[in-house]
């Protein structure tokens, strides 16, 4: 019987992502609490602009964007936020979004599953993807179970399941 495989991945559904920030520009520009601090949410290539004129204000935004990535069940992990920088009359926060597996991230994840895992499954990193193999379904969900569990500070997600 052939082997069963998955992928690791560290990606970002670009839609989602704008979909939330809509919404957050959407409640900014309706509640009470922003009524004239001039704070917005915007993209800005590829990353994300928060403008406001007190830092406080700005932070605020922030948590309104975090809140709708939570609600479309985007992980907080995707976001690397800067601190405020003032910039003239306002604060700015750059947003970059974080995509991809490094090899150091990768390497961590496959010591992991021999660390902890069934010892039938093989680990094999591919640019930007762990590819995960075993000839039990049960092992691969142990891992992912194993995975989904540690404390990694990306987002993962599981694709390719054959």
């Amino acid at each position: 019987m052939a082997d069963s495989s998955f992928d690791i991945v560290s990606k970002i559904d670009r839609q989602e992502v704008a979909n939330a920030m809509n919404q957050a520009g959407k409640e900014i520009s309706q509640r009470y609490d922003f009524k004239g601090v001039d704070a917005s949410i915007e993209n800005s290539g590829e990353n994300i602009e928060i403008r406001a004129n007190s830092e406080e204000r700005a932070l605020a935004v922030l948590d309104v964007f975090k809140e709708k990535l939570i609600k479309r069940q985007l992980s907080l992990k995707i976001l690397d936020a800067g601190d405020p920088q003032a910039s003239g009359k306002e604060f700015k926060i750059l947003i970059k979004l974080k995509e991809g597996i490094t090899q150091e991230q990768a390497k961590k994840i496959a010591k992991l599953i021999r660390d902890e895992g069934p010892k039938a499954v093989k680990t094999q990193v591919q640019g930007e993807e762990l590819r995960v193999t075993s000839k039990s379904r049960d092992d691969l969900q142990e891992v992912q179970a194993l995975v989904k569990g540690a404390d990694l500070d990306f987002a993962t997600q599981f694709v390719n399941y054959r």
